[in-house]
């Protein structure tokens, strides 16, 4: 059971871990065990998320996100099997969290009069500099 939020806990039949062996240097540790977790979460399946939440985390998780809609996470920072796991965890909690917050809707506003003719007086202005940079001309 992952708790995200008071009212919304992912249960532990949407998440399956799979552990995996890490990447990079390590010398023997490396090559014999196990330490990273590959943890996914079967997020277009899953009961507890509403579907706006849902199109926000496809959005927010790209490549993570797979075609049959599950998120995958990786996590191999440590040398410890349970910490990896932890910190899976708390990124998937963090990614649901950030699309439970709905973006704020834009208000059109419209430019001041003032700000209007500031802009429109500016252009001439440089209209008028950029006029002046023509050819000399003699008045012989």
């Amino acid at each position: 059971m992952l708790h995200i939020t008071d009212e919304l806990t992912i249960a532990d039949w949407e998440m399956t871990e799979s552990f995996i062996r890490s990447s990079g240097p390590g010398g023997q540790n490396v090559n014999k065990v196990s330490t990273a977790v590959e943890l996914r979460f079967e997020a277009e399946r899953s009961p507890n998320l509403p579907d706006p939440v849902k199109r926000r985390l496809k959005r927010l998780a790209g490549r993570r996100w797979t075609l049959d809609g599950a998120i995958v996470i990786r996590a191999e920072e440590t040398r410890s099997q349970a910490r990896n796991r932890e910190l899976a965890r708390e990124r998937l909690a963090d990614l649901i969290r950030a699309a439970l917050v709905a973006p704020k809707r834009r208000i059109a506003t419209r430019p001041t009069l003032g700000s209007q003719k500031r802009r429109l007086k500016a252009k001439t202005a440089r209209g008028a500099v950029k006029s002046l940079r023509g050819k000399v001309e003699d008045e012989d």
